[in-house]
Formats: structure tokens, sequence, C-alpha cells
């Protein structure tokens, strides 16, 4: 019988067929780990995390239909003991959070796989949490900004859509003078000079997508 170490199973989880293949790649030509499945949206990756039941998980944010975000919550509300890594472009403060929230164990950009991915896969398997340099520094940089409300954000979304404050009120069932009330805190709270400045800080945060 074998006593040697345990090969880490891993279930990949991207809508680009090509950075699957990627991984796989560098995966694979590990001896201590190997990919068992691949997944191209979150409703697959549930399926798949249920069929495989993977030690370590790599998660793709943006994917069509079922997010990353929520198929980590849903496969973390099954399997309490899901050990996932969110592997995304994505470094803005708000969308980490929400990542780590859900009950991500880790956080690595697609630009550094090659130099992080492999070490993280070994430290999430040992049950470490972990988040790069870069990451860190986006969260603290923002820990003490004040959150948007949940109406901020929809308001800020359909400013994003390109929408005037009529077409917002309307869209909210709120005044004019209500929407003009929240772009102000808007811009206050994100330090932003004026609409648009706001939109390219919300997507670069996280705080929304278009």
């Amino acid at each position: 019988m074998s006593t040697g170490p345990k090969t880490i199973r891993v279930l990949t989880v991207d809508d680009h067929a090509l950075l699957r293949e990627g991984i796989a790649a560098l995966v694979n030509a590990e001896s201590d780990m190997k990919i068992v499945s691949e997944a191209c949206n979150g409703q697959q990756a549930i399926e798949q995390f249920r069929l495989q039941r993977p030690d370590v998980t790599l998660m793709d944010l943006q994917m069509p239909g079922l997010n990353g975000i929520e198929a980590v919550i849903a496969i973390r509300s099954e399997f309490s003991n899901a050990r996932i890594i969110v592997l995304t472009t994505y470094a803005g403060d708000v969308q980490v959070l929400r990542a780590l929230k859900a009950g991500a164990l880790a956080y690595v950009l697609k630009g550094h796989v090659h130099r992080e991915l492999l070490d993280t896969i070994r430290a999430v398997h040992a049950g470490q949490k972990r988040i790069t340099p870069e990451v860190a520094v986006e969260l603290a940089d923002h820990a003490a900004d004040d959150e948007l409300t949940a109406r901020e954000i929809d308001v800020l979304r359909l400013i994003g859509s390109g929408n005037a404050n009529k077409v917002i009120a309307a869209e909210l069932a709120i005044t004019e003078e209500t929407v003009k009330s929240h772009v102000t805190n808007i811009l206050s709270k994100l330090g932003a000079n004026d609409r648009t400045h706001a939109v390219t800080i919300g997507l670069k945060r996280g705080i929304i997508e278009l």
C-alpha cells in the first residue's frame, strides 16, 4: 500500500476553454495534483462538485448564468468544508470581500497564475487562506471607505448603463430629487469628480458590473 502524499484533486471553473486548458497543463505537470473535472459556468460547477468532491476548486467570477460568487455560496452551503480559490482578472476590493464572505479561501489574479497558483492550491489544501499582496493592498486602501448602500449601487449601475436621472427615477420608482441626492452621496463616498468617474471607480472596485 502506498504511503506517499495524497494527490490533490482539482476542479477548474471558467467560461474560457483556453484558460482551462492552460491551467490543466500547469496543474497536471505537478506530481502532487491533478485536474479531475472542468466546468464552464456556476451551475456546472455545482454539479461537478457534487459528482467529484474535489479537494480544491478554482472558481472564476464572471461567467454567464450563475456567477462565481453565487456558485461559491451554493457549494459552501451544501459542502461546508469545500476549499475554493477564486481565480479572476478583478482586483477590486468589493469583489474580493464578496468572494471571501461567500467562503472562498484564496484570491488569485489570472495574470499571476504561473507565479502563484500551484503554491496557493497547496496552501488552501492544507487549510490555509491566501490573498496576493496586490489584493491585500487594494483591501487596505479602501478599508475605511463608506460603503455604498444597495440603493446607491442600483443608481450607479443605471448611471453606468447611460441613463439620465429622470429614467433612473422611473426605473426605481423614486423622485428625481432622490436620485440627485443618491448621486451626490455616491460621488462623495467614491471620491469621484463626476458621474463617469464614479462609474469607472465602481467598475474597478467591483461595486458594479456592466
